[in-house]
Parts: structure tokens; sequence; C-alpha cells
């Protein structure tokens, strides 16, 4: 066990060392603030403090975690080990010439996005705004990163310290959007799709379409039995997240009424766990995402407790407030949709810290790092790009042993428009981290 001495118990602090030994290095720990009793213990210790106790291991802390305040900060990058850091100290006797937990806590808590930035066109955080994007390192789970680090220093202090081991794991996470680009769709949107080909002069779309509805022709965007070829293949630990809200300008699936859409989630659960997409709409009117919820939960019959918002529209703290208000544990929106990286700087599973309120919530936010569109749309790259990139971003995360958890969408798996040839960039990703991976699916 670890004894850490603290002058101060706060929120902030205690979540931190929890995040830290718990969550990342797996070091059983306990915090006292009594200076002789740590001063008398004779095992592993180590004190976080503006001034060391005695000779014992020590990291010079700042103020960030013994505030209440949300307020601006100045932070000065410098490179450590060559690996960016932040929160510099100038302690001589201090371990690490940063406060790693005041700095961990900058970044997953998202401490950024709770002061003023300028929105994208869906009211979202833009990854530009991000530290770790302007300066460079939004490609590194930053936070993992120094952990180890600073495990490596005590290891060295302490050899008989014991670290629980944790694993390389992969999450293959498909976005239902659009179930299906033809079929299964009301007369009037069929309709409409047949005209706007006509305009256009499209006519071999027109054939397609007509082969589609009436010819027994697969709809491109049924790629679900292929998803499942491999998901059987790999042994993949697989989420659904259902877009389950009613039609809109950017909600756009099938109607959460349609029999065949039921039998297709049912399907879906027989292989994978299924969670809630909430709506575009939803982002300004929770009372849809209950009737979202409870909907879903009416078709696949089984508590429905996992989320990830469409368009990864969400603001801090509200959206995920309203998870926790509708029994939601478990969230994976955390990341952007049109760069790939860590936008809270972590490739582990952690519990959302509500800023506002100043307090750890029982939200467990999973955060994905990277996403077809944003591979494809944001990044602009070609399919041989995106390999590339997906397998420097997936050795990031085996190289602290985090969780890599990508998504896609069962239309970017079509081999239609402009999707052709990204089941390479998909299957070469899987069978790239599959290799590695090797843990059962608990969550």
């Amino acid at each position: 066990m670890l004894l850490i001495f603290i002058d101060k118990i706060t929120n902030r602090v205690g979540y931190t060392l929890n995040l830290i030994f718990k969550d990342i290095l797996g070091v059983d720990y306990k915090i006292t603030t009594n200076r002789d009793f740590f001063v008398n213990y004779e095992g592993a210790k180590f004190s976080y403090s503006k001034n060391r106790v005695g000779l014992e291991p020590y990291i010079c802390s700042t103020d960030l975690l013994f505030e209440t305040v949300i307020e601006i900060k100045e932070l000065n990058i410098f490179d450590y080990k060559g690996n960016p850091a932040v929160f510099r100290t100038y302690a001589k006797d201090s371990i690490l010439p940063f406060d790693i937990f005041a700095a961990s806590f900058y970044f997953v808590s998202r401490y950024e996005e709770y002061l003023p930035f300028i929105q994208d066109i869906h009211g979202r955080f833009r990854y530009q705004e991000s530290f770790a994007f302007k300066n460079s390192f939004l490609h590194k789970p930053i936070v993992n990163i120094w952990a180890k680090l600073f495990g490596e220093k005590l290891k060295e202090i302490y050899p008989d310290l014991e670290f629980t081991k944790h694993y390389f794991r992969f999450y293959n996470t498909i976005d239902v959007d659009s179930a299906y680009s033809i079929k299964q769709k009301g007369i009037s949107r069929k309709a409409v799709g047949f005209i706007r080909d006509l305009l256009v002069g499209n006519f071999s779309e027109i054939v397609y379409r007509f082969n589609v509805l009436f010819l027994g022709k697969q709809d491109p965007y049924d790629t679900f039995d292929y998803q499942i070829s491999l998901i059987k293949k790999y042994k993949l630990k697989t989420i659904y997240f259902i877009l389950f809200g009613h039609y809109g300008k950017f909600d756009k699936n099938i109607s959460p009424y349609n029999k065949k859409f039921h039998m297709l989630i049912k399907y879906l659960c027989d292989y994978a766990k299924v969670g809630i997409h909430p709506s575009y709409a939803s982002f300004d009117e929770e009372e849809e995402l209950t009737i979202q919820i409870k909907e879903l939960l009416q078709v696949i019959h089984k508590p429905v407790f996992r989320s990830r918002f469409h368009y990864l529209r969400f603001r801090l703290p509200i959206s995920f407030r309203s998870l926790i208000n509708n029994t939601i544990t478990d969230d994976y929106s955390m990341g952007y949709s049109d760069i790939i990286g860590f936008r809270a700087g972590i490739c582990s599973g952690y519990n959302f810290y509500d800023l506002e309120i100043d307090g750890e919530t029982k939200l467990r936010l999973h955060p994905f790092a990277v996403m077809d569109v944003a591979l494809k749309n944001g990044m602009g790259l070609s399919t041989k790009e995106a390999i590339d990139k997906v397998k420097q971003i997936a050795n990031e995360v085996i190289g602290v042993e985090g969780d890599f958890i990508s998504i896609w969408h069962n239309e970017s798996m079509c081999e239609r428009y402009q999707w052709k040839g990204w089941r390479e960039v998909y299957e070469n990703m899987i069978e790239y981290v599959s290799t590695v991976d090797r843990t059962p699916f608990e969550q």
C-alpha cells in the first residue's frame, strides 16, 4: 500500500488521486493529513503539498486542486522526457518537474470546455480551441503517459510496491444513424429519393433504387451481416448505438415504430451490446432523451445504460447531467467528429467530474480515439493514409495499455458512394488491434 500525505482533502484532490492510482496505475493507496503519522510510517509513501514533509518522495502541488472556482489558466508547455507537460513547478526535491495531478485533472475534467469558447455550427466545442491541438499533442493519451512515467518513478524508489496489471483492450463501436438508405422508409421519403436522382440525371441510381425496393437487391446501408461476421471471427467487444429519435434535418433514421427496424435491433442484441444514440434534437430537449431511452428499452427488453450523442453534440456539464437523470451509467461521446485523438487526454474509462458542482459523478466516460467520418471527411485522408493514422493512434494506446475505442457507421462499410474502399480501413484496423487484445468483454 502507498500512503499519501496532503495538507487538505478536497473533492478535486480525492478524485484525481483515485484516477491516477486506482483507474490507471492500479495501486492500493491511503490518504492522510496527519504529519506525525506520515513521518512515522515506514512503508511506501509520498507527499503532495507545497513543501516536503521530510525525506520522502515528493510532488510539489499547485493551486488547481485546492480551488473550487473555474477560471482561465495560463498554461506554459515544456518538454519532459520527450512528452509535453504543463503546471510546471520548480521545487528541487520534487520527483517530477510538474504537478501531474493538476495537469491530469485539467484535461480529464475538460476544464477548458467550461470557459468561454467559439462554438461550431452544431453548438459544439471545436477541436481547434483545445490546448492539446494548439500544441500538437492531441494524438497522445498524455494523462496515461504521465501516469506511466510517475509509476516507473515510484517503482524505482519502492521496488516492492504492487501495481495491478492492465491490458490493452479494443472496443468496436458502431453508430446506426440510418439503418437503411432506401428500404423501410415512408412513401414520401422514397419518392423524394427518386425525384432527386431524376433531377440530376442519375439514372443508374434510379435503377439501383428500383432494384432494392422491388427486386430484392441488398440495401447499401444494410451491412449488418458483414459486421456480425467480423464480430464472430475476431470475437470483438462490440457496442451498437441506435438513433431512435423522430425524423428531422439531422436525424434521418428509420421510424422508431418500424417493425423491421425492431427486428434488426434485436438481431444486433444477439451479438453485441446496444445503447442509445440520443438524437440531434435531444440536445435541447431532455424530455426527448427520456422518451427515446424508454422506447428503445421496450424493443430490446433490457436496461439501456450506454449512450453516445448523435453528431457528438453535447455540452458540459448539462448534457451529461441529462444522461445521469435518465439512469445512463456509461457514455462514449468523448472525442471529436472531425479529427482523431484524445479529447480528454486519456484512453482509460473514468468518472465524469462536474466542475460546476465541484463533485465527482457516477457517470463513466469512455473516450474514443478514431472515427471514420473524422478520418475521411474531417482530415481528408485517403484509405492508405487512414490505415497509417489508425495504427499510429492504436500504438499510442497499446504503449500505455489503455482502451482503444473506434467509431464506425454501418453506411461507411457499404462499399458504395463516397465510402467505396473504406472496408479495407475497417478490416485492417480490426486485424491489427485484435492481435494485441485478448481480454473478455466485461463492460
